[in-house]
């Protein structure tokens, strides 16, 4: 159960860390695989995605799994695990001895690590090693994944000088109602006294352990209407189209909510937590970027740094999907390339025609 900073520099409270020292690698970052949910949207599971992220990974030094790999909150860990474990042994097989893996838990396969956290918290900086055996679940995760090299980091991880990665839950704490499609909070520019380190933000309940909760219990049809229905509500808030054609609306609202919110409250994040960070990836809202007819400019903090990307999603979600094609923010198979350029958002699954 020991905790180990990522550098000596970091001071033992976890607050301000330097992103030096570190080693470029290129890094292949992908998020949100909620391998195992119930409802089968998670698209990994099939071979032929596996076999697209498989072919990714050649030329990459490493690959980073950012947050909600598998899907535990749900609360069916053994189902969940029975799906994740073919997928994470073919990653390791891919990977092979001689390149590694750096599993970074988020919100929903949170339980990997729990208890540890439930003892450790007050040590966490942003980039702390936590130990294989912090549960039997992380265990057999860092098993699966062999022959490759595992390390285990929370809540986020350095992976070049003053870049950072974290699956970004921890934004939430900024927005009204607690979740990744809330709206920011009226006095978002300030600091609040309680939330400056780690622990910080791990206090207190999270709404979407109750909507995840719900999915893996209810009756199948009602569980992926419940799922709908949390996407028409989160697009709903942001705008009063009409319901016919609402995958584009859906997609747009939330693209708006992005720019409003999400990506003002990381910024924010990463501010509270003293990260010294140019660039920030993060995974957890499923939304590639910035692409190609994005704006730049709306992918920074308010004073135009840290610069941030999103990793997207391996998740097919039918309200945003519906009729549509790629290119698409939301289309699943998303990933960040991190290498000695600008990092780079990029689709692993789109129709390449």
């Amino acid at each position: 159960g020991h905790v180990t900073s990522r550098s000596a520099e970091e001071p033992p409270d976890g607050g301000t860390t330097l992103g030096s020292g570190v080693d470029l690698m290129r890094t292949l970052v992908v998020s949100d695989l909620h391998l195992g949910a119930r409802l089968g949207r998670d698209v990994l599971r099939d071979l032929p995605a596996q076999a697209a992220l498989h072919a990714a990974l050649d030329g990459v030094e490493r690959l980073v799994l950012l947050g909600d790999t598998v899907e535990l909150l749900e609360g069916r860990p053994r189902s969940a695990m029975a799906v994740a474990e073919p997928v994470l042994r073919g990653l390791g097989r891919a990977l092979g001895g001689d390149r590694k893996v750096i599993v970074v838990p988020g919100n929903h396969d949170r339980e990997l690590i729990h208890r540890w956290l439930d003892a450790h918290a007050g040590e966490l900086g942003v980039d702390t090693v936590v130990p294989a055996g912090a549960s039997r679940e992380l265990a057999a995760v860092v098993d699966w994944l062999a022959p490759a090299r595992v390390e285990v980091r929370y809540p986020g991880v350095w992976l070049a000088d003053g870049v950072w990665a974290t699956h970004g839950h921890y934004l939430d704490r900024h927005l009204l109602p607690e979740s990744a499609f809330g709206i920011a909070r009226g006095l978002l520019g300030r600091r609040p006294r309680d939330l400056a380190r780690p622990a910080d933000y791990e206090k207190g309940p999270h709404l979407t352990g109750l909507e995840g909760f719900l999915t893996g219990h209810l009756p199948r049809a009602l569980s992926a209407l419940l799922d709908d229905l949390a996407g028409g509500l989160r697009a709903g808030a942001m705008t009063r189209s009409p319901l016919r054609g609402l995958a584009p609306v859906a997609a747009r609202a939330l693209g708006v909510q992005m720019r409003r919110a999400a990506i003002p409250a990381l910024a924010q994040v990463v501010a509270h937590l003293n990260a010294d960070a140019h660039t920030v990836v993060f995974g957890h809202v499923h939304r590639l970027g910035p692409r190609e007819a994005d704006d730049p400019a709306e992918w920074t903090g308010a004073a135009g740094t840290p610069r941030i990307f999103n990793t997207g999603c391996w998740v097919h979600e039918p309200l945003l999907l519906a009729r549509a094609r790629p290119p698409h923010p939301y289309w699943p198979g998303g990933a960040v390339v991190v290498d000695g350029g600008e990092p780079r958002a990029v689709s692993l699954l789109e129709d390449p025609r």
